[in-house]
């Protein structure tokens, strides 16, 4: 990069893009900020003609084959700045030989912080205790509102990585009973905490509270469905802060609506943001948070500047700090 006469140029997808990250990119590029979120198919078709690099902000936009096309062939990488990538055409990048990045790893540690909060909050009925009380029907009866207690439950992780590993970190020290995961191959940490591998289906019989930290795939998409719903107990309580498309959203409704299972702690749904309207917002057994996991100002800023400085080390031909492939 250091050779080239001309600055490379780097494409930035949202308006409001962390000043730290964009000072980053402004010591060596040109930088091209969009005007409008969400984006507008006729801005971002205007704007990326030409450029190096693409800072991508906008899960919710998909880059693919057209898009690229417009870009032209210079195009060397793609950082975008979330964990998921499920919104990129990959396999054409993999044919172009573009670079992509994300910010894996990044805010962990702020997501894990969220899933024990979801788990607190609907295994304890937080929800539904403010309808009770907004509702003037607060109980005084010894069994009103009895939750499920993370102290001796079986806690089952669907996807076993680095998410769910801060989870386990964390919950060591409400004294589980055992931790149980199912993932598509054993994971080589689970000794570390005692994790049993188990086949979905076991995973769905065991679980006292089930979290879902897997990324989205084509074997994912709607995987808990109303069939994976039967299996569970009736007093499970089941967390999402992976991607709301993992669930099948109206068979998650029917379950909670008939007591199928005992809860569960949202913050991914389909789609997002959430109609006021959804009949899930209904269920005073359903804890909905509006995608909060990293919403923290200082991972937000390092997720930014990791994304900076992903696509730089990409037009200086090294590795990025976190490449896809």
């Amino acid at each position: 990069m250091s050779q080239t006469k001309t600055r490379p140029k780097v494409l930035v997808t949202h308006p409001n893009i962390q000043k730290e990250a964009i000072d980053i990119l402004n010591e060596k590029c040109e930088v091209i900020i969009l005007n409008n979120f969400p984006i507008v198919d006729e801005e971002i078709f205007e704007k990326c003609k030409g450029v190096d690099g693409i800072f991508w902000r906008g899960r919710y936009y998909p880059l693919g084959k057209e898009l690229l096309d417009a870009t032209g062939p210079q195009l060397k990488c793609i950082s975008t700045m979330s964990t998921g990538f499920e919104f990129m055409d990959v396999d054409e990048l993999k044919r172009r030989k573009i670079q992509l990045g994300t910010t894996k790893g990044v805010q962990d540690k702020a997501v894990a912080d969220l899933a024990i909060g979801l788990m607190i909050s609907a295994g304890r009925c937080f929800y539904e205790g403010r309808c009770c009380i907004e509702n003037s029907t607060v109980s005084l009866s010894p069994k009103w509102l009895s939750g499920q207690e993370i102290r001796g439950s079986k806690v089952g992780f669907f996807g076993f990585g680095n998410i769910a590993q801060a989870i386990a970190d964390r919950l060591k020290y409400f004294q589980v009973d055992s931790f149980l995961y199912h993932s598509r191959r054993p994971s080589d940490k689970a000794d570390i905490y005692q994790a049993k591998y188990m086949t979905f289906e076991g995973l769905l019989e065991e679980s006292d509270f089930l979290i879902i930290a897997c990324p989205l795939t084509d074997e994912t998409k709607e995987i808990f469905n109303e069939y994976a719903f039967s299996k569970m107990k009736s007093n499970a309580v089941l967390v999402n802060i992976s991607r709301g498309d993992v669930v099948d959203q109206k068979a998650l409704y029917n379950a909670l609506k008939t007591n199928t299972i005992f809860a569960a702690g949202l913050d991914v749904m389909t789609p997002e943001p959430l109609p006021a309207d959804d009949p899930i917002l209904s269920l005073p057994n359903c804890v909905i948070i509006p995608h909060l996991g990293a919403t923290l100002e200082r991972v937000r800023i390092e997720m930014a500047t990791t994304t900076a400085k992903n696509i730089l080390l990409a037009l200086d031909g090294k590795p990025m700090i976190s490449p896809v492939f």
